[in-house]
């Protein structure tokens, strides 16, 4: 009977354990905010590359190489605000969106160049101009989605 009572014991204590740990786990999910969404108005300055700058294209758009190479731009000095995969944050918006997808390379290089210094987006007019097009080329390979059956993880 004493170890009935033991087992009893253990069997309430794990389960107190379990409800407790429960409620912590699903408190981290209910406090934690969704992406935001942002206004379009964020992304206005794109439309302020001056002409000249938006009719300019991307010398590396050939390049099989830029994207990847970009995309470790991106991580070294983007990711932080935009997020690991440009998806946004709370510190600045996706780059994912329709208005930085249909933009042209010319308007995207111009807005590295210059930044946004009023919303905290830094001028990157001193990285080196290729790598800039790299970053660019790598902005623009968001948009391409790659059909789960042609993914390199799904080949045998």
């Amino acid at each position: 009977m004493k170890a009935f009572g033991a087992a009893l014991a253990v069997c309430v204590l794990l389960l107190a354990v379990s409800v407790v740990l429960g409620q912590s786990q699903n408190s981290d999910k209910s406090s934690a905010s969704p992406t935001p969404k942002y206004d379009p108005a964020i992304y206005a300055e794109l439309q302020k590359a001056p002409q000249k700058a938006r009719e300019r294209s991307n010398p590396l758009e050939n390049d099989p190489n830029a994207a990847a190479a970009g995309a470790v731009l991106f991580e070294q000095h983007c990711a932080e605000c935009h997020g690991k995969s440009a998806e946004g944050s709370r510190k600045a918006p996706s780059l994912r969106a329709p208005e930085v997808q249909n933009a042209t390379p010319g308007a995207l290089f111009w807005l590295l160049t210059n930044g946004v210094v009023r919303k905290k987006m830094p001028v990157w007019s001193k990285l080196p101009e290729p790598q800039r097009w790299q970053l660019v080329r790598y902005l623009k390979s968001l948009s391409v989605s790659v059909p789960v059956a042609e993914s390199p993880a799904a080949k045998p």
